[in-house]
């Protein structure tokens, strides 16, 4: 039994070491690829193309920016990396049998995608709640928000602002309006099926939505504590 305790504790040891290494390297280095982009490569009727380019977040339009935080989450500036009251809601919701969307912060998500694989279970949620509270640590706001943007997946085969803009619309990132980063953000939810241009009635819906969240945001400010 001695050796057993031993083992376990020294893989204990390995694993956090490992991992903190690997959030500690991403904190400054621009990330190639996701679990999600190989998964999806190797899939039956994938098109067996990747379209990603990285961006700093400095190139990144800061509509599209201000236009994820509003449809996706928008405590991200102000939570730890988990929304209680957005979770304690939709658990009250599948309590009562209603089906609604998940309570998943952009902290969440990014450490599913960056991290992990997309499959539900509780081995992986119990992997990306830890993941979610290494980055919140060791990163700032504006590098989760940054690699979330270069990693999520916004259509067939393409992942990241840069190639979103350029796939959807013929433009850089940094040059994106209101208008069509509301466009981009609407399809989220499911960018397989659906188009940000020409947008479907479900998107010409959520993009109206989300217009009107950026109105009521203001302006959007990744380092608050500096001008308190």
């Amino acid at each position: 039994m001695k050796r057993i305790f031993k083992f376990l504790f020294k893989t204990l040891l390995w694993f956090f070491a490992l991992t903190i290494l690997w959030v500690l390297v991403y904190k400054y280095v621009n990330i190639p690829a996701t679990p999600l982009m190989a998964i999806r490569y190797y899939e039956k009727d994938s098109t067996k193309e990747i379209k990603h380019t990285w961006k700093p977040i400095s190139e990144i339009s800061i509509e599209l920016q201000l236009a994820v935080i509003c449809a996706e989450d928008q405590n991200f500036i102000k939570h730890n990396g988990f929304d209680v009251p957005a979770i304690k809601k939709a658990y009250q919701k599948n309590k009562e049998g209603k089906t609604v969307r998940g309570a998943s912060t952009i902290s969440q998500q990014t450490a599913k995608n960056v991290f992990l694989w997309p499959q539900r279970s509780w081995l992986r949620k119990g992997l990306e709640t830890y993941f979610t509270f290494l980055i919140e640590v060791f990163w700032t706001k504006e590098r989760i928000l940054e690699v979330y943007l270069n990693s999520i997946e916004m259509g067939e085969g393409v992942y990241g602002a840069e190639a979103a803009s350029n796939y959807w619309f013929n433009k850089s990132a940094k040059n994106l309006n209101k208008n069509e980063a509301a466009a981009l953000a609407s399809i989220l939810p499911n960018p397989i099926n659906y188009r940000a241009n020409p947008p479907s009635t479900y998107v010409k819906s959520k993009k109206k939505w989300i217009l009107l969240q950026m109105s009521n945001y203001g302006k959007l400010n990744l380092k608050p504590e500096k001008n308190k």
